[in-house]
């Protein structure tokens, strides 16, 4: 299940700063967003949203210290724009490749995923269809709806991308100065039309990413659904009706990781989750680490301990005691 933020929406034109060092905590940050994090590299994480909201608009800078592989949804009746800060690592938005040309772009109430490496820093800016389409109509602008939700991502002129990467770092500033909160939206309305003037759609090259995501969605829908079975590369071939090659070839190619790293990983973010949530619920006292790690299918308590010190950085025992 997604972790949604259920905090009333922050609208007015203040800029807000928050930070996590957790990844499921830290996706929690964002308003208005239902998402679900799951950390993929080895250390402690930090991580930090400065936020600037608006009626219908929402602007956004986030930066994550570890990889992440990322489920989310926004708010429905909207547009997303992922914008990565200049000479980021590539990244994937369900699979396909985010280069240093290119946008992600994802509609409301529609879940996508999102692979990211470590020290990544993304600008996003999210708004309700209608209040879009009223500036576009007010400006000239006829928005194709299809271009802008069916594919992931799309192509922009590098001096475009530039000068709205400088917009939104001015924007969201802590230092800013005190600029109307009307213009502030207005200007950050202008910066969404300037790219969308310009915007080219960028689809999948090949029909083999299609066949490759769906042997990966059949994959992960069945390993969501026997998080605490021993399950194997054999039984996922069987399941996706693919050979092992393909599987693994599948899996790397769209979520940067193999069959076993995924389920190792998604299965120990999921007992860090009930940890940090007997932390947070006061019932750490009568929580038995063995008992959940049991639940996600951990059965060598002694290997589950080491693989959990390695991802996160530290022992199951102390993300228990663990408040902030």
């Amino acid at each position: 299940m997604l972790n949604a933020n259920q905090n009333a929406p922050r609208w007015g034109g203040e800029v807000q700063f928050s930070e996590a060092h957790d990844a499921d905590l830290h996706a929690s940050n964002l308003t208005n967003w239902q998402q679900e994090y799951d950390q993929t590299s080895r250390g402690s994480f930090y991580g930090s949203i400065v936020e600037l909201s608006f009626d219908g608009l929402q602007v956004f800078s986030e930066h994550t210290s570890q990889a992440l592989q990322q489920k989310c949804v926004v708010w429905p009746d909207s547009v997303w724009l992922g914008i990565p800060f200049e000479g980021q690592q590539a990244s994937r938005i369900n699979g396909l490749t985010i280069r240093p040309d290119t946008i992600m772009c994802r509609p409301g109430n529609c879940e996508f995923q999102l692979s990211t490496p470590e020290e990544y820093d993304l600008f996003g800016l999210v708004v309700d269809q209608d209040n879009l389409t009223k500036v576009a109509d007010i400006h000239g602008l006829d928005l194709n709806w299809k271009e802008l939700t069916e594919h992931g991502r799309l192509g922009v002129p590098d001096k475009t991308l530039e000068e709205v990467r400088f917009l939104l770092h001015r924007l969201l500033s802590v230092e800013q100065n005190e600029t109307p909160s009307r213009l502030q939206k207005d200007i950050v309305l202008m910066a969404l039309l300037e790219v969308l003037k310009v915007e080219t759609p960028q689809p999948a090259r090949t029909q083999s990413y299609h066949h490759r995501k769906k042997v990966v969605d059949c994959a992960r829908h069945f390993l969501d659904q026997h998080m605490d079975a021993p399950v194997t590369v054999t039984q996922l071939c069987e399941v996706a009706s693919v050979s092992r090659r393909t599987l693994q070839y599948s899996f790397e190619s769209i979520l940067g990781v193999s069959p076993i790293q995924y389920l190792r990983f998604t299965r120990l973010n999921g007992v860090r989750r009930d940890l940090v949530k007997a932390s947070f619920d006061g019932t750490s006292n009568m929580i038995n680490v063995g008992q959940i790690a049991g639940q996600w299918g951990f059965w060598h308590l002694s290997q589950f301990a080491k693989d959990y010190k390695q991802l996160f950085g530290e022992q199951p025992s102390q993300t228990l005691e663990w408040r902030c």
